[in-house]
């Protein structure tokens, strides 16, 4: 006679190689927690952070009409978002001053990342609309996303899963401490212009 067959239920779920990455805190996102009540200013998280601390709303750089700040959901690591303080939807609402400002924090925000963390390439841009995928397309944001070889592996597209070996916290304070520096540098780079400076007319010399 065979051995006898035991019944699988007495037991234990089989053990894997598998190692779990818990991500709870991204079911805010999931459950569109964050988003804004409706399209007003004051519904607007942006613009809160704006007005808030730097710290806890983590701001990574501050200009005149524009800032930087972390994306609180990063598709990477260092995942920026560069917008201007004025609550617009559009790119052609922007004014002269605001555009300037939001093109040159967006390379300082490239500098700055290339600095920190040496990626190996960047995605740039911006969503215009809901059905553009725009997540809060009251307010106008540039993103900036750093890329390294094989980021796009098997974990994000299959498993939804985003690996980030740094605290947001932590981030930021590391990218708001070089900012200063690396935007100085690139103000001392020969025919760059300063914002806010005076500049020759067409014919003048500088």
């Amino acid at each position: 006679m065979g051995q006898p067959v035991e019944d699988a239920s007495g037991f234990g779920p089989r053990e894997d190689d598998l190692q779990r990455l818990w991500t709870p805190h991204r079911m805010v996102y999931i459950g569109g927690e964050d988003k804004p009540a409706d399209a007003t200013a004051s519904a607007c998280p942006f613009c809160r952070i704006a007005a808030g601390d730097d710290e806890q709303g983590l701001v990574v750089a501050r200009g005149a009409t524009c800032f930087a700040l972390l994306n609180l959901y990063p598709y990477n690591g260092g995942h920026l978002m560069v917008l201007p303080y004025r609550h617009v939807p559009g790119y052609v609402d922007l004014t002269a001053d605001e555009t300037v400002e939001l093109a040159r924090m967006t390379q300082t925000a490239i500098r700055v990342l290339t600095a920190v963390y040496a990626p190996a390439g960047f995605n740039l841009g911006m969503n215009q609309g809901e059905v553009a995928g725009a997540g809060i397309a009251a307010h106008l944001h540039q993103h900036v996303v750093p890329r390294w070889l094989g980021d796009a592996n098997f974990l994000p597209i299959v498993g939804r899963t985003k690996a980030l070996p740094e605290l947001l916290a932590d981030t930021r304070a590391r990218l708001a401490a070089a900012w200063p520096a690396v935007a100085a540098s690139a103000e001392q780079v020969p025919g760059a212009q300063v914002p806010g400076a005076q500049q020759p007319t067409p014919g003048e010399t500088a």
